[in-house]
């Protein structure tokens, strides 16, 4: 069961194309953000559905990969960690972050119809 601590996996539509970039060690890194959905029945009967925003972040080969394959509005499946980080904004206030660090992914379905 140890490998099963902060252990993340998320299945939902991607929101843009991620963004590459070569860090400091000559690593690739991409940044993207994948949007799941969950559905209920209120109160009243109506259905409610509630989008949440995840960041993630992926490196070397799996950025690489990320970068070639993946379009804004593609179904995914994500496996990975949450990381907690926190950075100073230009301002000086400190500013708090969670991500996924994604170590593998899988493209589950299509691209989303526009409608």
């Amino acid at each position: 069961m140890s490998n099963m601590r902060n252990f993340v996996h998320l299945i939902g539509r991607l929101g843009a194309k991620p963004e590459g970039k070569t860090i400091s060690n000559g690593r690739r890194k991409a940044t993207f953000s994948l949007a799941t959905e969950d559905a209920y029945t209120d109160e009243k009967g109506n259905r409610v559905t509630e989008t949440t925003w995840h960041n993630l972040v992926a490196f070397g080969k799996t950025a690489e990969i990320a970068e070639k394959y993946l379009e804004k509005g593609k179904e995914i499946a994500v496996q990975g960690k949450i990381n907690n980080r926190s950075y100073e904004d230009k301002d000086g206030v400190k500013k708090y972050i969670s991500e996924v660090l994604v170590s593998e992914f899988l493209m589950v379905g299509g691209k989303r119809e526009q409608e």
